[in-house]
C-alpha cells in the first residue's frame, strides 16, 4: 500500500548572481561609504586624467590636420567658419548643455541639479570642445574639462548608487582633477576646486579633492611627460621701482578685465534674445569673425599658447601684442558669447601675456637699467588678468607659481592680482562666472546666501498653485479675467514658462493708455522678473515684494527660471510670521 506524503511547498529559485551581487554592494556602501568615497575618488582622478590627456592629444593632432604647415590662407577663413556651423548644430541638436565654459554648468549642477551631470553632456562636451578648438575657436580647453572632471564624478557616483548628497561632494573632485591634467598644476587645482567651484575653503571633501588632484596629475607625467604648461625663464627683482610698473599693470589688467567680461556678457545677452530656434547658427558669428582675423592676422586663430611661450621669452613685438589684444578681446567674447564650446581660462592667460608683454617692453624701453625683460611683465599680466577675470586671485597665485616653479614672481604677482582684483570687483561687482549662470536661467546661492539659507524659507510659506495669466491674452482680456480676483499682481505664463509678473495698476495704465489689445507676451521686455527661490530666506521675498509693489511673487526653480514651483503671497509671508494680514485679533 502506497504511503501519500504531504504536499510541500516549491523551493523558492535563488535570486540571480547579478541580483545578490547588487545587494552585497549596496549592503556595502551603507556599511563603508567613506571607504567607498575615497576609492571613488582616486578612480575619478585617473578617469579624468586619461580624458585630459585625450583632449590634448585629439586637439592637437586634430588642428594639425585641419591647418598642415604651409597650408594656404583660404584655410584660416573656411575651416572656422565651417567648424562652428558644425559644431553649432550639434549643440543644439544633441549637446544643449554642453555649449559654453563648463565652469557655471558644473556649479549648478552642484548647487541647483542634485549634482546631476549626464553623460551625453559629458560625451557631447568632449567631442564638440575638440573640435572647435582644432578649428581655430580661439576659446579654451581648461574650463570644458572641469564639466567633463565632474560629470565623470556625477555618472559614476550615480550608476553606483551613492545618496544625492555623496554625488553633489563628488562634483569638485572631479573638478580638481581636471584641473590638475589640464594645467599641470595639482596644488592649484585644489584651490580652485575649493575657492570657486564649492565656494569653501573649509570644505569637508577636502581630502577626496587632494587625492584625485593628485592622481589625475600622476596619470599626465605617466602619459605625456612632466612638461610645464609654459617654459618661462627665471626672472629676478631688478629694481624696487618695479613694484610700482606691476601695480600699474594690475590696474590695466582690472580694467581689461572688466571690459572681457562686460563685453561677453553684453554680447551673450543678445544673442540670447534671439528666437530658440535660431541658435544653432549662432556659432558661425563668431566662426566668421575668427576667420576673418584669421585671413589678415594667423595668430588671431586658436587660444595662442605658442605666441604666449614667445612672449614670456622676449619674442614678440610690441605691436603684434596690442593688435592681438584688440582682436582677441573681441574674438574670444564674440565667439564664446554666441554659444561655441570652449572656455576662458586660457583665453584670460593669453590676453594677460600679451597685456603684460606690451607694459613690460614699454617699460624696459624707457627704464632698461631699472626693470627686468618683458617676459616677466607678460607672465604677472597672466596672472593679473586670470584673477581679474575669474575672480580666484589666491588659485591665480598658486597657479603661476607651480606653472614657473619660480619663487621670485610671487611678491609681485601678489601685487598685480590685489590691483585687478579691486579694480574688477569695483566696476563689474557680479564675478562672470555667476553672471553667466543668472543668464541661463540658473541662480547660484552665494556665500552670504548659503548663510541666511538656515533660517526661515520661502519653501515654509509658500504654495504650489496660484492664480496665473497667460500671456497670450491682451492687456482688456486681463483686465476681465482678474475683475475678481482678490490678488493685485499674477505671474505671466507663456506654454508653460513663466514669463514674467503684471500688476493691475500696470493693466489699467496699458488699456488708458490705449494698448488695451496689445498681448502681454508683447510687454516683455526682459529675460529677468521679480521673483525668488524655495531655498531663499522668507524676508528676502517680503522685500522684493514690497520693492516691486507686488502682493505675490512667483518661486522658480534655480536650475530654470521660467520654471515656476510656486507662489508665495503677502498674505503666506505674514502668516507665516504669525501675523493675520486681515487685521483681525
Amino acid at each position: 500500500m502506497n504511503s501519500s506524503r504531504p504536499n510541500q511547498p516549491a523551493a523558492s529559485p535563488a535570486p540571480p548572481f547579478s541580483a545578490r551581487l547588487s545587494a552585497y554592494f549596496s549592503s556595502l556602501l551603507r556599511e563603508r561609504e567613506e571607504q567607498v568615497f575615497l576609492i571613488l575618488s582616486l578612480l575619478i582622478g585617473a578617469l579624468a586624467g586619461l580624458a585630459v590627456v585625450a583632449f590634448i592629444v585629439l586637439t592637437e593632432r586634430l588642428g594639425m590636420r585641419l591647418y598642415p604647415v604651409g597650408s594656404p590662407a583660404w584655410r584660416r577663413v573656411a575651416i572656422p567658419i565651417v567648424g562652428s556651423l558644425i559644431m553649432g548644430y550639434l549643440l543644439y541638436r544633441f549637446f544643449p548643455d554642453a555649449r559654453g565654459s563648463g565652469v557655471p554648468q558644473t556649479k549648478a549642477a552642484l548647487f541647483a541639479r542634485e549634482g546631476n551631470i549626464s553623460l551625453r553632456t559629458v560625451l557631447g562636451k568632449f567631442v564638440c570642445t575638440s573640435a572647435t578648438l582644432a578649428s581655430g575657436i580661439p576659446l579654451g580647453r581648461e574650463g570644458p574639462s572641469v564639466q567633463v572632471g565632474a560629470g565623470i564624478a556625477s555618472v559614476l557616483g550615480r550608476h553606483l548608487g551613492l545618496r544625492p548628497e555623496k554625488v553633489k561632494a563628488l562634483i569638485p573632485v572631479g573638478a580638481a582633477a581636471a584641473i590638475a591634467a589640464a594645467f599641470n598644476t595639482p596644488m592649484a587645482a585644489v584651490l580652485f576646486a575649493l575657492e570657486e567651484v564649492v565656494g569653501d575653503l573649509h570644505a569637508p571633501v577636502l581630502g577626496s579633492v587632494v587625492l584625485a588632484s593628485a592622481t589625475s596629475w600622476a596619470v599626465l607625467r605617466l602619459l605625456l611627460g612632466n612638461n610645464p604648461l609654459f617654459n618661462a625663464p627665471s626672472y629676478t627683482l631688478v629694481h624696487p621701482v618695479e613694484f610700482l610698473i606691476y601695480a600699474v599693470l594690475g590696474i590695466l589688467g582690472g580694467f581689461l578685465s572688466v571690459a572681457f567680461t562686460k563685453m561677453l556678457l553684453n554680447f551673450r545677452h543678445r544673442f540670447l534674445l534671439l528666437p530658440r530656434n535660431t541658435r544653432w547658427w549662432h556659432p558661425v558669428v563668431g566662426g566668421v569673425t575668427v576667420g576673418l582675423m584669421g585671413w589678415f592676422v594667423p595668430q588671431a586663430l586658436g587660444v595662442g599658447y605658442a605666441y604666449v611661450g614667445q612672449a614670456l621669452h622676449n619674442n614678440m613685438a610690441l605691436r603684434l601684442m596690442v593688435l592681438l589684444i584688440v582682436l582677441k578681446l573681441f574674438a574670444i567674447t564674440i565667439s564664446y558669447a554666441s554659444g561655441n564650446a570652449g572656455g576662458i581660462f586660457g583665453p584670460s592667460l593669453f590676453l594677460g601675456s600679451m597685456l603684460g608683454g606690451a607694459v613690460g617692453t614699454v617699460a624696459h624701453h624707457f627704464l632698461p637699467a631699472y626693470t627686468a625683460e618683458p617676459g616677466a611683465y607678460a607672465l604677472v599680466g597672466m596672472g593679473a588678468l586670470f584673477a581679474g577675470i575669474v575672480r580666484a586671485p589666491m588659485t591665480s597665485v598658486l597657479m603661476i607659481f607651480e606653472m614657473t616653479r619660480d619663487y621670485t614672481v610671487i611678491v609681485p604677482l601678489m601685487i598685480a592680482n590685489l590691483a585687478s582684483l579691486f579694480i574688477s570687483r569695483r566696476f563689474q561687482p557680479e564675478p562672470i562666472y555667476e553672471a553667466l549662470a543668472q543668464q541661463d536661467g540658473i541662480h547660484l546661492p552665494s556665500a552670504s546666501a548659503r548663510e541666511e539659507m538656515r533660517g526661515r524659507l520661502v519653501r515654509d510659506a509658500m504654495r504650489t498653485s496660484g492664480e496665473l495669466l497667460s500671456a497670450g491674452v491682451t492687456v482688456r482680456e486681463a483686465l476681465e479675467i482678474t475683475q475678481r480676483s482678490l490678488l493685485h499682481s499674477w505671474p505671466l505664463e507663456d506654454e508653460g514658462n513663466i514669463v514674467g509678473v503684471v500688476t493691475h495698476a500696470e493693466l489699467r495704465k496699458l488699456r488708458d493708455g490705449g494698448h488695451g489689445e496689445a498681448q502681454l507676451l508683447a510687454l516683455v521686455k526682459t529675460l529677468d522678473f521679480p521673483h525668488v527661490h524655495a531655498d531663499h530666506p522668507l524676508h528676502l521675498a517680503l522685500e522684493r515684494m514690497s520693492h516691486e509693489h507686488l502682493d505675490v511673487i512667483p518661486v522658480v526653480n534655480r536650475a530654470d527660471i521660467h520654471k515656476l514651483e510656486g507662489v508665495v503671497t503677502l498674505r503666506d509671508v505674514l502668516e507665516s510670521y504669525g501675523v493675520d494680514s486681515l487685521g483681525s485679533a
